[in-house]
């Protein structure tokens, strides 16, 4: 099992290919990952613009595991909004899901199952 918590997603996932450990998890298809917030975002394809923070990134893009997006903590946050998950997701202009802190996305051989007791969208 691989957890992945929490930070900045393109601070992660730089450090995710600089220590070799991007290109290792392609070997390793029977593994189950938990991820959580920037562990979340980073194993979609991008987080977008709103969500790189890191000076030294140089775009949004991450390690694209599965083929949508995420935008966590949904009205966790003054700025994590349903209006502004939406802008995001014109953005990102591909499948995106917003979730917030009771909400899960379970991905298994390509199949996406939504598991929430709170609120979610999707989009795209």
């Amino acid at each position: 099992m691989l957890l992945v918590d929490g930070g900045d997603a393109t601070y992660l996932y730089y450090w995710m290919r600089e220590s070799g450990l991007a290109d290792l998890l392609q070997t390793l298809p029977d593994t189950v990952w938990s991820v959580v917030s920037a562990g979340s975002m980073v194993v979609t394809p991008r987080i977008g613009a709103r969500f790189v923070e890191w000076p030294s990134a140089t775009d949004d893009r991450t390690l694209g595991v599965v083929d949508f997006s995420i935008f966590p903590h949904l009205d966790a946050f003054p700025t994590n909004t349903l209006a502004d998950a939406q802008r995001w997701a014109a953005e990102i202009g591909g499948p995106a899901y917003a979730i917030d802190e009771q909400t899960a996305i379970k991905v298994l051989d390509g199949s996406v199952e939504v598991v929430s007791e709170g609120q979610w969208a999707k989009f795209g």
